[in-house]
């Protein structure tokens, strides 16, 4: 097979850059957890790199993707790999450009730090802690391993978003640096508005090199499991709640029977058969209330961590590991034939059209809710499980939740229109267009970069051509 790049040119040009070249490594590399979707392991299980090229700094990244740019080489960056739809496989072959030694804390202030794009989540907190007791005010459940460059770019809440909202909420990013990949590229500073352009862009119109964001107080969190006999109570109850703003919460959960008691393995002592169960973490000093507040909906608290012991505790995953896409891993761990949705139940209607969903679709979809603040209002983002069969009755359950008006952001695409946008960002795309000129930032994300005159309406599924002409 012909090479398809330069890559000798490239490292003749790069003196100094650390490269991976072996195949194995490589292909490690060029993964990320696509394989939740049977759809995208289907399509993507053939993605590989040419090369890693590792970044040490910001200059590096400006030599990279300058000597990139001359040769014609696609360029794909990566963090942690914690993503889940393909954001930073290299459809086009050529550089995997990993950050991941970009992992220093470079200040804290009073409400805010900055950190280099490498950064894990979890080592700012053990940092920001440390220096005054504060901490990220929003993380993935992937918080132990995912970066916060990766979670800018492939991410849009988790963990704190019932209290903050999501990361396209105007305050939860600061600032963000951000490097162009032209003949000469810039470094760019971006706050405001311009943040919108590259923040959830899957690195496709530049590469973050260094984030401020917000940070809030930093609590010993009490994590709570409450079960209730009734998936509709126990979805009232998450609603009441995350509108309950003088109690602090950080993360509020509803999910049905029987994932508790099939899937949550180590906490299974604690989930009785049948129990609809919402997770909960929130601040000490709100204890008392929040007791209250669950006895006046008929909750059973199953357990709080501040009641147990720490034989109990021993060996217990943190709450958050049982939420949003760590659900799903701890199904996929016990049955590989799971997969899940990402839906929106839009306010203000959300408990009644959760409810009509999960009559029809229960059994064959469990509920899974994640409440949070979306445009300043309580609402649910929704996570089902769903046991795979075939791509066809996916895509019918995918139109089914649609037509009963609950929008899918779809984790079985790899695309930013096809995961839930349905429409091109035209910030973004008019900004690839000046900070991209060549399309060589991870290609075949963007549609609307790659196919202006793709038509929605048909139903099809956008292919990148070059998964298709691997030569």
């Amino acid at each position: 097979m012909t090479a398809r790049y330069d890559i000798a040119g490239l490292r003749a040009r790069l003196d100094g850059i650390r490269f991976e070249d072996n195949p194995a490594l490589i292909r490690q590399k060029s993964r990320d957890f696509y394989w939740y979707s049977p759809t995208l392991k289907r399509q993507l299980d053939e993605v590989c790199a040419d090369i890693v090229a590792f970044a040490t700094s910001e200059a590096d990244v400006v030599r990279i993707l300058a000597a990139c740019f001359a040769l014609g080489i696609p360029v794909t960056p990566r963090g942690s790999g914690t993503g889940n739809y393909g954001q930073a496989m290299p459809l086009a072959g050529g550089v995997v450009l990993d950050l991941s030694s970009m992992n220093q804390v470079l200040e804290i202030g009073p409400g805010y730090m900055r950190a280099e794009a490498g950064a894990v989540l979890a080592k700012i907190d053990e940092a920001t802690r440390a220096h005054s007791r504060q901490e990220l005010r929003l993380s993935p459940s992937t918080y132990n391993t995912a970066s916060i460059g990766g979670f800018i770019a492939g991410g849009s809440g988790g963990i704190g978003s019932i209290t903050w909202g999501g990361l396209r909420d105007l305050g939860n990013i600061i600032r963000l640096r951000v490097v162009t990949m032209e003949a000469s590229p810039r470094v760019l500073d971006l706050s405001g508005e311009e943040l919108q352009k590259v923040a959830h862009a899957y690195g496709t119109n530049g590469i973050i090199t260094e984030a401020t964001v917000p940070l809030g107080p930093a609590y010993d969190w009490i994590e709570a499991i409450i079960g209730f006999d009734d998936l509709s109570r126990a979805a009232a109850y998450g609603n009441a709640l995350g509108e309950h703003d003088a109690i602090l919460k950080k993360l509020l959960s509803v999910i049905a029977a029987p994932i508790p008691q099939d899937y949550f393995l180590r906490h299974r002592k604690y989930v009785p058969a049948g129990k609809h169960v919402a997770l909960v973490m929130v601040a000490p000093f709100a204890r008392d209330a929040f007791a209250a507040f669950t006895a006046r909906f008929g909750g059973e608290t199953l357990f709080r961590s501040d009641l147990a012991t720490a034989e109990e505790i021993r060996g217990l995953p943190p709450v958050y590991e049982l939420s949003w896409n760590h659900t799903t891993l701890r199904a996929l761990r016990v049955d590989p034939t799971i997969t899940y949705l990402q839906v929106l139940y839009p306010f203000p209607g959300q408990l009644a059209l959760v409810a009509r969903i999960h009559e029809r679709l229960g059994a064959e979809a469990p509920a899974h809710l994640e409440f949070v603040r979306f445009d300043g209002k309580v609402t649910c983002f929704g996570l089902p499980l769903v046991r795979f069969t075939t791509e066809q009755r996916l895509g019918e359950i995918v139109a089914i939740h649609e037509e009963m008006g609950a929008p899918i952001f779809n984790p079985h695409r790899y695309t930013l229109e096809e995961g839930g946008m349905k429409q091109t960002d035209a910030a973004q795309l008019a900004f690839k267009r000046e900070a991209d000129p060549q399309g060589l930032l991870n290609p075949g994300k963007m549609i609307a970069w790659e196919h202006p005159n793709f038509d929605f309406a048909t139903g099809r599924t956008y292919l990148f051509p070059g998964l298709s002409d691997p030569s």
